[in-house]
């Protein structure tokens, strides 16, 4: 019997220039602050539901995979209760802040992500899939504008160090202009 350490998630990640519609940043969403522990793949992440007030946080894990042949995030987290996450939270250094709102589209769930402070102006769309035929076959929307997926650069690890001006760099280096 082989212990299941880490949850895979097939998913396609693109660019937006901004949540299509009917979403509008007041739509229902999440408040998410990653906090990132130098030098490793881990984060400790809050998350708060502006509605209910409520906070969930958590200790992850974070890598890219290529086990199934495609580009996928191996997710492995453990939840924290309030002592632990103050023991652990003077680990965490910068920080990433994102307002996360979700919507089904074609059979796949979309993670809106509007990030907020040094990056404001990035907005991504995460598809997942249950099935690899699913990832192979999509064809994305139009306000998917260009496709990220598997590019190290756009893992939070990496974004944690950089401004919205340096993102763009990259995305004028990614079309070529």
């Amino acid at each position: 019997m082989s212990a299941k350490t880490a949850e895979t998630h097939l998913s396609r990640l693109y660019l937006i220039e901004g949540l299509p519609e009917p979403l509008t940043p007041a739509s229902s969403h999440l408040q998410l602050f990653d906090g990132y522990i130098p030098n490793t793949r881990l984060r400790i992440r809050s998350i708060r539901d502006p509605y209910s007030k409520a906070w969930t946080r958590e200790l992850q894990q974070v890598f890219l995979s290529e086990d199934s042949g495609h580009p996928a995030l191996k997710y492995l987290e453990i939840h924290l209760n309030e002592a632990e996450f103050e023991a652990l939270g003077g680990l965490a250094g910068p920080e990433i802040r994102k307002n996360r709102y979700f919507q089904e589209f074609d059979r796949s769930r979309i993670l809106f992500d509007l990030y907020l402070g040094r990056l404001q102006g990035l907005g991504t769309a995460s598809f997942e899939f249950a099935a690899v035929e699913d990832f192979d076959t999509f064809v994305p929307p139009p306000f998917a504008k260009l496709e990220v997926t598997g590019n190290p650069f756009f893992l939070g690890t990496n974004l944690v160090e950089k401004t919205f001006a340096e993102v763009q760099d990259e995305i004028r280096e990614l079309i070529g202009n």
